[in-house]
């Protein structure tokens, strides 16, 4: 039964779903956008948005705390203090975009989606 439970557990341990979304906020900050699965989309979204509603005061105790959150990767920290948070300093929220796709992944057909920074300059590919 699952009574009171409010996370997924991705089919992994604590530590490793926490590295997980880790390492999948880093690269979204790092560039604007990334695809992945509907769910892990999902739970991604919160957990970035947190992020930069923290970069956004400017304090010292909220540069270490995104340094804590994001498990010392000081250069997507500084990425958000320096370039992201300037971007969103008159939007009170909803930073990010979900769109689902409408293709699926071929090993186990898991929806897809890409999740992306709004109003994010994007390189040209």
């Amino acid at each position: 039964m699952r009574h009171k439970v409010k996370t997924k557990s991705f089919s992994r341990p604590k530590e490793q779903r926490e590295a997980l979304f880790v390492n999948l906020a880093c690269e979204l900050i790092e560039h604007g956008r990334i695809e992945t699965t509907l769910a892990k989309a999902k739970y991604l979204r919160p957990f970035v948005e947190k992020l930069i509603t923290l970069a956004k005061k400017q304090t010292i105790h909220s540069r270490r705390l995104l340094n804590s959150r994001l498990k010392g990767n000081t250069k997507i920290a500084t990425k958000l203090f320096k370039e992201i948070a300037p971007l969103y300093k008159d939007r009170n929220g909803g930073y990010t975009r979900i769109y689902k796709l409408d293709k699926r992944r071929r090993g186990d057909d898991a929806e897809l989606a890409i999740i992306e920074l709004v109003d994010y300059p994007f390189e040209k590919e």
